[in-house]
């Protein structure tokens, strides 16, 4: 009994131990971190992609929605020094941030780098001459969601669109927007407002209405900080908001929909990045050249709505929309 007790322990050995020379380890290098909706969702979709393969997935936290700006290079080097420590097959930076601080690194090594969830211009960051780093673009669908809460609201003529002030929202705005804080889309005016300050956000919520804006579209808003330069609660601040918004309110991603948060719309989500991600990554784990593999754009986004607070503000989605619609409660 003993000699085949240690047969069989000799072989479980044997047997975990080439898993572990065969999984390969995939470092994530997160620009936000663990909690917030956007990583959930897309390491999800990672997820769908490795839980079938052997990957052994790390992750490293840079938490730039939280920390003042001038301690991003230090995440920065904190994350890279994670990276030669664990000395991973293939990276994966998730968002700007990481892109932008870690990108030229890693162009000097010949580990392998996607990245997913960039609002910047990879050309304009000079990441197209990097041999060893592809990935996935996040365009969100600003025009397209502008055009949707008109087509929901036909009689709307003026929207306040309100982004906080972080390193994303100013991306994504320069690249559709160019820098322009007003202008009109299929017949409705717009009013862009960046805003870092809590004060000044509750301020453009309460008065949206006294202001003569029909609806508002929140992006982003995950870098506020309090008057004591305090980074604030997200999941508080979209329930503030939705509480005590005079006029209906939309958003441009999916974290931000759900019954005390936005009412819905045409929404980017995590999960189709980290997975369009996910299987960019495995194909240059079983032999592609990351060059000879052509940024792409994310998936084109989904009708997603709160029941609840549709039938709060009394609006029937038209039937174009509703038969495309998911629905979160």
């Amino acid at each position: 009994m003993k000699k085949i007790m240690k047969l069989l322990l000799l072989g479980m050995l044997i047997y975990f131990s080439n898993y572990a020379l065969a999984a390969n380890k995939v470092l994530l290098i997160e620009s936000y971190h663990a909690d917030y909706p956007w990583d959930i969702s897309y390491v999800e979709g990672l997820r769908s992609v490795f839980e079938s393969k052997e990957i052994s997935l790390l992750r490293f936290q840079m938490d730039t929605k939280r920390v003042p700006s001038v301690e991003y290079q230090q995440k920065a080097d904190e994350a890279w020094a994670y990276y030669q420590q664990v000395q991973p097959d293939l990276v994966i930076l998730g968002d700007d941030n990481a892109l932008k601080f870690l990108a030229e690194k890693f162009s000097q090594t010949n580990t392998p780098v996607v990245y997913l969830g960039i609002n910047s211009n990879p050309n304009k960051l000079g990441i197209t001459k990097y041999k060893n780093i592809t990935g996935i673009l996040e365009r969100p669908l600003f025009k397209k969601s502008i055009a949707q809460v008109k087509e929901i609201l036909p009689n709307a003529k003026k929207l306040l669109i309100l982004f906080d002030n972080g390193t994303t929202s100013t991306q994504a705005l320069e690249d559709e927007f160019k820098g322009k804080k007003t202008g009109a889309i299929s017949g409705i005016k717009i009013d862009i407002h960046q805003i870092g300050i809590l004060s000044e956000w509750k301020s453009a919520v309460s008065s949206a209405k006294e202001s003569g804006y029909d609806a508002i579209i929140t992006g982003l808003y995950h870098t506020l900080r309090d008057g004591n330069d305090k980074s604030v609660d997200s999941t508080n601040l979209i329930e503030w908001t939705s509480e005590n918004t005079p006029v209906p309110m939309f958003a441009f991603w999916d974290f931000a929909v759900g019954p005390k948060k936005a009412i819905g719309g045409l929404v980017l989500y995590g999960f189709s990045q980290g997975q369009a991600a996910g299987k960019m990554a495995m194909d240059i784990l079983s032999g592609k050249q990351p060059s000879s593999i052509r940024p792409k754009i994310g998936e084109k986004g989904r009708n997603l709505y709160s029941k609840s607070l549709l039938e709060k503000w009394s609006i029937t989605l038209p039937d174009s929309i509703a038969k495309r619609a998911d629905y979160i409660d």
